[in-house]
């Protein structure tokens, strides 16, 4: 697999068992909880895609890998 860049990552954070971003990257809204279960986030660092829809502006995000910090897309997300 070609490797992804920067641009196309966005970091995350994890409490408890909630999975959030700080801000959204397509609508900007602050303090956004993703739908998305421990499962989901462990398949995502297997590097199995991961589909998430965003609950503010319900645009889709595939995230294609994920480490401790970020998710890696396939989309820029990053100007």
């Amino acid at each position: 697999m070609d490797v992804i860049p920067f641009e196309n990552t966005w970091p995350y954070e994890k409490v408890m068992k909630d999975i959030y971003f700080s801000e959204c990257p397509y609508c900007e809204t602050e303090s956004v909880l993703l739908h998305l279960k421990e499962s989901d986030l462990k398949r995502a660092k297997e590097g199995i895609k991961t589909l998430v829809v965003m609950p503010c502006c319900r645009h889709k995000m595939t995230i294609l890998e994920a480490d401790d910090d970020y998710f890696w897309t396939d989309e820029k997300l990053r100007k």
